[in-house]
């Protein structure tokens, strides 16, 4: 038996920040914006809206993309680096917002990677349960929450959303191919939220450092993803006995739009093989991969038999993909 992907669902919040209002805050122009990132507009979570409320949504739409009931699933993960709260998993607040009351749920923190792993280790568990059938794998984030709007260098970037698929088993081949993950502890301090944990706790000094807002070594990010994924992709392709010539889509996590341009340059891709929403909503962290994924089974660009590769890279350092033989046929024009 193989693991496939049954349904794919994706939610963004209804507020939309665009590159021109944010250009006016930050006393930079729009135009500035877009040759740094690429990123036109992004979506903000409104002030009830809390991560585990964007990955019900998500779950939902997987859900009913699969046919499945909340019921049906035996294993909730949520791929998150902004969770409801530090304790208890932001897993278990999806799983009471569902009903998916037969399902083991927990939370994976590999920042924008999260959600590729995430991926991995349902596929890992499923195939260690034999009475284990199905899993929801979900990746969001409310970057909204721990972004400095006054730090140009990482506020243009990131948006808020969720994303999220159904895994099931197959018998005909057709799902994972293969997979890889990695990780250098030694670049952890290139992403960070320094407060608010064991090492710095809450407090007065705190707060006024700004330590718990988010932080980005982007230079140095930038350089490291520049030597990973490119081997990444070629890695993944050949385990599956492909050139990257082969791959049908390329579904990666969405961090900058330059840095996804010089990717595709290196690979020497073709414009149809690399699917992008960057421009539309910004870097979701975990959210991103599946939203693309969504995105891209919405318009049409998968079809049965297609080979398609997930890869993301991420705080940690962490990077990871994925290569399936889709099982999901072609759903033109789906929206919610």
């Amino acid at each position: 038996m193989n693991t496939a992907i049954l349904g794919t669902g994706s939610y963004l919040p209804e507020q939309i920040l665009t590159s021109a209002e944010l250009g006016r805050r930050l006393g930079v122009g729009e135009q500035w914006i877009l040759d740094k990132t690429h990123v036109a507009e992004r979506r903000v979570a409104a002030p009830d809206e809390a991560t585990s409320d964007l990955a019900t949504r998500a779950g939902e739409r997987a859900l009913a993309e699969a046919g499945l009931d909340a019921t049906d699933i035996n294993l909730l993960i949520v791929a998150t680096s902004t969770p409801d709260q530090p304790i208890p998993a932001t897993a278990c607040a999806v799983q009471a917002n569902l009903g998916a009351m037969r399902a083991a749920a927990f939370d994976v923190d590999s920042v924008c990677t999260g959600f590729v792993h995430a991926l991995v280790t349902a596929h890992a568990l499923l195939n260690l349960d034999a009475i284990a059938g199905t899993a929801l794998v979900i990746g969001a984030d409310t970057y909204s929450r721990v972004l400095n709007y006054d730090d140009r260098r990482t506020c243009v970037l990131f948006g808020d959303g969720a994303g999220a698929v159904v895994l099931g088993k197959r018998a005909d081949g057709r799902g994972l191919l293969s997979s890889t993950l990695g990780s250098d502890g030694r670049t952890a301090d290139f992403v960070t939220i320094p407060g608010g944990g064991s090492r710095r706790p809450a407090s007065r000094e705190t707060l006024e450092a700004g330590a718990h807002y988010f932080a980005m070594r982007g230079r140095e990010v930038r350089e490291l993803a520049a030597q990973v994924l490119p081997d990444l992709v070629v890695d993944l392709a050949k385990a599956a006995q492909l050139e990257v010539c082969d791959i049908d889509l390329i579904v990666p996590h969405q961090a900058n739009g330059v840095m996804l341009e010089e990717l595709a340059n290196t690979l020497a891709l073709r414009p149809d093989q690399m699917h992008l929403t960057v421009e539309r909503y910004g870097n979701t962290g975990a959210a991103s991969v599946p939203i693309t994924l969504d995105d891209a089974v919405r318009a049409g660009r998968l079809a049965d038999d297609d080979v398609l590769l997930m890869v993301a890279f991420g705080g940690g350092m962490s990077w990871g993909g994925t290569a399936w033989r889709w099982s999901g046929g072609r759903r033109a024009g789906r929206q919610w």
